[in-house]
């Protein structure tokens, strides 16, 4: 690839490479304040190619290929190269990825002690995430929870946070307008705008923390919580998870370790006000529980 640059985030290091500038200066820009991986081993690479040649230049489109990658991917427009990056890194991860258990799902922590938040898309973690992150939590990552195989402790990924149309800017008012990318208009998904993490939170991506809640959010409903119990909580875990399956017997083991020690709550809240309130109640009863 004619432009490319490497990356470190948490336990993971990717090549990424381009045929065109743009994508690789954004990534650079936005993970500027990450560590320099230049000169370590990648775990994965990342190309975005043209969906063919002539479309380098004549409206140029974008396929997404690397050492996991799916042949019947739609190809993107140019204006969505960052996009374009971070689902490649993305992809990378859920198909390639076996260090860890990983579920799709968004993780804070406080005090040593972390809380997973898992959820369809759409259902408000990362918005959530995020706004617990810039006020007193540490974001330990939005895209991926990583459990360790053997003691169940949670690996930070601190990957950029996707926003999406609403939440941009109920994030951008608390965050400020510099910790945000470019806007990337009528996505699949809407508008898009990438949240770079506090940069106290991406130099402590090597400090692990131990998982004491999960909770399973959805934004836009009357405020409740209700546990979860085990059986429930184990099967929307699976579907969670993009390696479960391939991890065999160790991702067993480590999927029922973690439901079975740790408390699982399911919220509903109507704003972002109430859903950081809420995690906060549920946090407290968990500090209560633990002395």
């Amino acid at each position: 690839m004619k432009h490319s640059i490497q990356l470190r985030v948490g336990p993971a290091v990717f090549r990424v490479g381009s045929a065109w500038a743009s994508p690789v200066e954004a990534l650079r820009r936005l993970y500027r304040d990450y560590p320099d991986a230049s000169g370590e081993v990648a775990d994965f690479t990342v190309r975005l190619q043209p969906a063919k040649p002539w479309r380098r230049h004549f409206r140029p489109s974008i396929f997404i290929a690397g050492d996991h990658w799916l042949a019947d991917a739609a190809p993107m427009a140019l204006a969505h190269g960052l996009l374009a990056a971070e689902m490649g890194m993305n992809l990378q991860m859920a198909l390639g990825w076996r260090r860890h258990l990983l579920l799709h799902a968004a993780t804070v922590e406080k005090d040593g002690r972390a809380i997973i938040l898992s959820g369809e898309s759409g259902s408000g973690k990362s918005t959530l995430a995020a706004m617990l992150g810039e006020h007193g939590w540490r974001l330990m990552g939005d895209e991926f929870a990583l459990v360790d195989l053997v003691d169940g402790t949670l690996a930070p990924f601190p990957r950029l946070v996707s926003l999406k149309n609403a939440a941009i800017e109920a994030v951008r008012t608390v965050a400020g307008e510099d910790r945000l990318g470019p806007l990337m208009a009528a996505t699949p998904k809407g508008d898009i705008r990438h949240l770079i993490p506090r940069s106290e939170h991406v130099v402590a991506m090597d400090i692990p923390a131990k998982p004491v809640l999960l909770l399973f959010p959805r934004f836009g409903a009357e405020g409740e919580a209700r546990p979860v119990g085990e059986a429930e909580c184990f099967v929307r875990l699976t579907q969670a998870s993009t390696n479960y399956v391939a991890l065999g017997e160790a991702g067993f083991r480590a999927l029922t370790s973690l439901v079975s020690s740790v408390p699982a709550v399911g919220i509903d809240y109507a704003s972002g006000a109430e859903g950081m309130a809420m995690v906060e109640a549920l946090w407290a009863e968990t500090q209560e529980m633990a002395f």
